[in-house]
């Protein structure tokens, strides 16, 4: 395999990453502009940053493996109620959220969440703001480690180096340009994203000698292609995939989106509201296109296993790295193109660890040190400690992805659970039921987030009808405790309810 195209392909790509952090530094002059960008996100650029941000190396590494290793079923499922969660997410909460809060002057989540129910006890701020970090520093753990993951694979470099110079790349970006940067560099990535995903289908497609073989191949194995089954290797035979209950479970995995802060802070960055409805056209029609395209990738490496083109893969995981392998076997012009494919892998990390780790740092350094506990730095003071607690979260990160073995997967699914189950809900409630209250919406994101850890720790391990994703039943308890407490405590003031009218 010729590495100096890889090489080069990827220096150049982190180098520019890095130049766009420096350039957009000088934007930054206070602290709304650091973690909000001063509202000033284009329609494209709030679209594709938002998805890219989103993905993670779930999409070119976790979607492809699954379709690998065991068909199109579960996939499906899990990338169509995605698909649709995208949509709904920016249909209904996207264009509200932007307007109110500008109105009641919202620079983070845990903010809209105070201003919005008049929280003069700071509780829910605090709340939120825990749980911010709770579930986003492992997440950004899990992206450096993949960033290690890969780089060590690839160029057989040692783990932890490989790992803390991945974060060293994306903590200087993102600490220097803030939210403009990160939104703008995601932007870039979601390119470098689609750029990867054609270049292996058209390479795969000429190893397997095109569609007509895939389909052939594919149709063979019983169950592979089936929306209720799955395919087992092992035996040759057709697994069932389970009732209605487990497809429903599957699909909420797009109840998620109502409650992620990295994505939500895009809809409250958006320069021109009216705008949203295109962005909502193009980040739409990007999720399901690249989904389907990555799942169509996983068919693809499984039809190339079975011509020759490539091994059989232990880690399924790792099939657009065998592909890119590959095609780097061709020569250096090939090797550039490979290069370019691991530079997608890496953005689908990259992109989500720079939003989370701004996310993360909002709720510490803004929410808690400087409003919940009232301590007062002047405007240049804010900047640093914005910097200087990003630097410290990211680093606890890299504690947190220095063993190699983690699992990336599992700790993308447990956060994006609690995230939707605690945010989510209370989010859709406070956009659209003026009668929500500061009680309920504390009770009820306590709860949902309670739910999750013990559905997943306690009752999904039984199995059967309990094994069920935990963000839906989090979500559920949610919904439900917030309207009760709501209901059973005083309606909300004359001031609240006149904002939410306005609206």
């Amino acid at each position: 395999m010729s590495t100096l195209g890889i090489v080069i392909a990827i220096v150049v790509y982190l180098a520019a990453l890095l130049i766009m952090g420096v350039s957009f530094a000088k934007e930054n002059t206070s602290v709304g502009d650091y973690y909000l960008g001063g509202r000033k996100l284009g329609p494209f650029v709030t679209a594709m940053s938002a998805e890219a941000s989103d993905m993670s190396s779930w999409l070119l590494m976790g979607l492809p493996g699954i379709a690998y290793a065991a068909g199109i079923c579960d996939v499906f499922w899990t990338a169509l109620g995605l698909g649709i969660g995208t949509y709904l997410n920016w249909l209904f909460v996207a264009k509200r959220l932007r307007k109110y809060s500008e109105k009641n002057n919202s620079i983070t989540i845990p903010d809209f969440f105070e201003h919005r129910f008049r929280d003069k006890s700071h509780a829910l701020m605090l709340i939120s703001s825990l749980m911010i970090v709770i579930f986003f520093i492992p997440y950004v753990g899990s992206g450096f480690a993949a960033c290690g993951k890969l780089f060590s694979s690839l160029f057989g470099l040692d783990y932890t180096v490989a790992m803390i110079v991945s974060a060293a790349v994306i903590i200087g970006y993102t600490a220097t340009g803030g939210f403009t940067a990160a939104s703008f560099t995601d932007f870039v990535q979601s390119i470098i994203m689609s750029i990867a995903l054609i270049t292996v289908v058209c390479y795969g497609l000429s190893q397997v000698d095109g569609f007509a073989t895939v389909e052939t191949y594919s149709m063979s194995l019983d169950g592979y292609i089936s929306l209720l089954a799955s395919h087992d290797f092992a035996s040759g035979s057709r697994v069932s995939y389970g009732g209605i209950i487990t497809i429903i479970s599957t699909m909420a995995w797009g109840l998620g989106y109502f409650g992620m802060p990295h994505i939500l802070l895009r809809f409250m960055a958006i320069e021109d509201p009216n705008k949203i409805k295109l962005s909502r056209r193009i980040s739409t029609i990007w999720v399901f296109i690249a989904m389907g395209v990555a799942i169509f990738i996983g068919v693809l490496a499984r039809c190339m296993t079975y011509v020759g083109a490539l091994p059989e893969l232990e880690d399924s995981e790792r099939a657009i790295i065998f592909i890119a392998q590959h095609l780097a076997e061709n020569g250096f012009g090939f090797a550039l193109l490979a290069g370019i494919i691991f530079a997608g892998i890496l953005a689908c990390t990259m992109s989500t660890c720079d939003s989370q780790m701004l996310a993360a740092s909002s709720s510490v350094s803004e929410n808690i040190i400087h409003e919940t506990f009232g301590i007062k730095l002047s405007e240049h003071m804010q900047m640093v400690m914005a910097r200087i607690v990003l630097v410290v979260i990211a680093a606890i990160g890299v504690i947190i992805a220095r063993n190699p073995n983690s699992s990336v997967f599992g700790i993308v699914s447990f956060a994006w659970a609690g995230f939707g189950a605690s945010f989510g809900p209370i989010m859709l409630l406070a956009l659209f039921w003026k009668r929500a209250n500061r009680q309920g919406a504390v009770v009820g994101m306590l709860g949902g987030a309670i739910t999750v850890f013990v559905w997943h720790f306690l009752i999904k391990p039984m199995g059967g009808i309990f094994g069920i994703y935990e963000l839906l039943p989090g979500f559920i308890v949610a919904i439900v405790l917030c309207v009760m407490v709501s209901l059973l405590t005083p309606a909300p003031e004359k001031e609240i309810v006149e904002e939410f009218e306005s609206i």
